[in-house]
C-alpha cells in the first residue's frame, strides 16, 4: 500500500523530507568545535561501560538466574527500535529556540543521571519497602532495578541519535569532516569506556564513599553505586561543554522563511503522527548500497551483543570458574574482566584517530568487512580459551594461572580495534547518503539504528535459553557470534562499494 503523499518511485526524495533537512551552514566548522561537541559521548558512554561490565553480574546477584539475566536486557534494544528514531526524527523538526539537537541531548543526559541513581540503590531502596538483605532473591530491589534500568536505556536512546545527526549537521556535506566527526565521536566513547571500565574493576570506592555502604548494600554494591555517582559528575561536565560548543539555529527560521507559530505547530503534530509511516516507509527508498550497510550492520550486531552482554560474567564464570554470591572467584574474575574491557577501550581510542585515513586507503566497505572477519577469529579464540580453562588442573589457591588469563585480556583489548569501526563506520556511510534520500539525519540515525536493535532483540530473548540448552555457560552464544560476525565480513567486503571516498567540495 501507498503511503499518502508520496511516490512510489523507488529511490526518489520523499515530500516530507525537506522539513528534516539539515540547516545548511554558511561557513566551516572548526575541528576543534567538533572535538568538543562529540564529548558527550565520554560521559554517555561512561556510564554505558558500567552498565556492560558490572550489571548483569550485579543482577544475578540480586536473584536472577544466568539463564534470564539477558532478557533484562532485552529493554535496550525495545527501547532503541521506538525510542531512538523518534527522538531523531522529532529533533530533525524540533523548533525549540536552543536549536534542535540541544534539547533532546539535555533531557538525556538529565534522565541518565536520574536513573544510574536509581539502578544504584536499587538495593536500598528494595530494602527500604520489605526486602530480606540476606534473602536469595530480592523481589522488590528487582523491580527497581529494572525500572531503573529501563529507564537508563531510554534515555540513552534519547540522546544518542541527536548526538550523532548534531555533528552531521556541522558537517554538511563534507563527507571527509563527517568520517572525522564520527571518529571523534568513537574516540570520546572509547576515553568514556576507559574511565568506565577502570571505575568497574577498582574494588576500593566504597573506601572514598564510604556513605555507600549499608546494612542491604554489600562492599561489591558500594562500589558499583560509588561508580555511578562519578558517571553523574562526569555526564554533567561533558555535556554541558557539548551543549555550550555547538550553535544551533532554530528551524523556524533556518530556510530564511518565518512560520507562524500555529502553522509550525500543526506541520508538527501532523508529521509526528505519521511517524512510524515514514520510518518504516523509508526503506522503500533506500538503495542497494544501504540496504547491504544495514544487513552487514544487523550481522555486525548479532556479532558483538553476545559479548557486550556476557563479558565479565564469562571472565569469571568460565575463567575463573566461580558463581555470583558463592565464594570471590566470580567478583575477582568480574574485576578482571572491566580491566581487560578498559584495555579494549584504549585500543578502540587509538584506532579511532586512524579509521579516517584508514578508510581513504582501503575504502570503508572492505575496512569494515576484514575488521569483522578479525572480530570473529576473536571470538573463535574465546572459545578455545574457555575449553582449556575447562579442562585445565588449578593451582592450590583455585585461581586461574596466568597462561590462561592474560590469553583472554589479550583477546579483550585487540577487540577494540574492529568495536571503533563499528561505532564509527556505518554511521558516516549512512549520515553522507542521507540527503539523497530524501531523509533528514536524526531520521537516517534512527533507520540504523533498526539494523542495530533487532538483532540485539533476538540475541536477548535467545541466548539465555541457547546458552542454558548447552549447559548454561556463555560459549554457545559466543559460537553465534562468531559465525554471524564472519558473514558479515564476507557481505562488507563481497557487496559494499569499494571506491575510493568522493572528494569534497569546499565552503564558501
Amino acid at each position: 500500500m501507498t503511503i499518502p503523499g508520496r511516490h512510489s518511485t523507488r529511490g526518489r526524495r520523499p515530500p516530507s523530507a525537506s522539513a528534516s533537512a539539515s540547516v545548511a551552514t554558511t561557513t566551516r566548522v572548526p575541528l576543534r568545535k567538533l572535538f568538543r561537541v562529540a564529548s558527550v559521548a565520554c560521559g554517555i558512554q561512561f556510564g554505558w561501560a558500567l552498565q556492560l561490565s558490572l550489571l548483569t553480574p550485579y543482577v544475578q546477584e540480586l536473584g536472577i538466574p544466568h539463564a534470564w539475566a539477558s532478557l533484562i536486557w532485552l529493554c535496550g534494544p525495545l527501547s532503541g527500535l521506538i525510542v531512538q528514531p523518534l527522538s531523531g526524527h522529532l529533533s530533525d523538526r524540533c523548533t525549540s529556540p536552543f536549536g534542535r539537537r540541544r534539547p533532546f541531548i539535555a533531557a538525556g543526559s538529565v534522565s541518565v543521571a536520574i536513573a544510574v541513581l536509581i539502578i544504584g540503590n536499587s538495593a536500598d531502596i528494595g530494602h527500604a519497602l520489605g526486602d530480606d538483605p540476606q534473602a536469595p532473591k530480592r523481589t522488590r530491589a528487582v523491580v527497581i532495578f529494572v525500572l531503573g534500568f529501563w529507564l537508563l536505556d531510554v534515555a540513552n536512546n534519547v540522546t544518542q541519535a541527536p548526538c550523532r545527526a548534531l555533528l552531521a549537521d556541522l558537517t554538511g556535506k563534507d563527507h571527509r569532516r563527517t568520517r572525522i566527526a564520527n571518529a571523534y565521536y568513537s574516540m570520546f566513547m572509547a576515553f568514556g569506556n576507559v574511565l568506565g571500565f577502570a571505575a568497574g574493576s577498582y574494588s576500593s570506592w566504597y573506601t572514598i564513599f564510604p556513605f555507600t555502604v549499608t546494612s542491604s548494600c554489600s562492599i561489591n554494591c558500594a562500589n558499583l553505586k560509588s561508580a555511578f555517582i562519578l558517571d553523574v559528575i562526569l555526564l554533567i561536565i561533558t555535556s554541558c561543554v557539548s551543549i555550550s560548543s555547538a550553535q544551533e539555529l532554530p528551524l523556524s527560521t533556518g530556510n530564511g522563511i518565518m512560520h507562524s507559530a500555529e502553522e509550525t505547530q500543526q506541520q508538527l503534530n501532523n508529521e509526528q503522527e505519521a511517524f512510524f509511516f515514514e520510518l518504516f516507509g523509508s526503506f522503500r527508498y533506500l538503495s542497494m548500497p544501504v540496504w547491504i550497510i544495514l544487513i552487514v550492520t544487523a550481522f555486525t550486531w548479532i556479532g558483538w551483543f553476545p559479548f557486550l552482554l556476557f563479558d565479565t560474567d564469562w571472565m569469571g564464570r568460565e575463567i575463573y570458574r566461580g558463581k555470583p554470591n558463592v565464594g570471590k572467584n566470580y567478583h575477582t574474575g568480574v574485576r578482571m574482566g572491566a580491566l581487560g574491557l578498559m584495555l579494549n577501550s584504549i585500543v578502540l581510542g587509538l584506532t579511532s584517530v586512524g579509521i579516517e585515513k584508514l578508510c581513504r586507503k582501503w575504502g570503508a566497505g572492505f575496512l569494515w568487512g576484514i575488521s569483522n572477519i578479525f572480530m570473529s577469529l576473536c571470538f573463535v579464540a574465546m572459545l578455545v580459551i574457555s575449553f582449556v580453562s575447562k579442562n585445565l588442573q588449578f593451582p592450590r589457591d583455585g585461581l586461574p594461572p596466568d597462561g590462561i588469563v592474560v590469553p583472554a585480556l589479550i583477546v579483550f583489548a585487540v577487540l577494540g580495534a574492529p568495536l571503533a569501526v563499528t561505532y564509527s563506520v556505518p554511521y558516516a556511510m549512512v549520515s553522507t547518503r542521507a540527503e539523497s534520500l530524501g531523509l533528514g539525519q536524526g531520521l537516517a540515525m534512527g533507520v540504523l539504528n533498526l539494523a542495530i536493535v533487532i538483532p540485539q532483540v533476538i540475541v536477548s530473548v535467545g541466548s539465555g535459553p541457547w546458552d542454558q540448552l548447552f549447559g548454561g555457560g556463555n560459549s554457545p552464544a559466543f559460537a553465534v557470534a562468531a559465525a554471524a560476525a564472519f558473514v558479515s565480513g564476507l557481505v562488507a567486503i563481497l557487496a559494499l562499494p569499494q571506491s575510493p571516498p568522493i572528494k569534497t567540495r569546499p565552503h564558501h
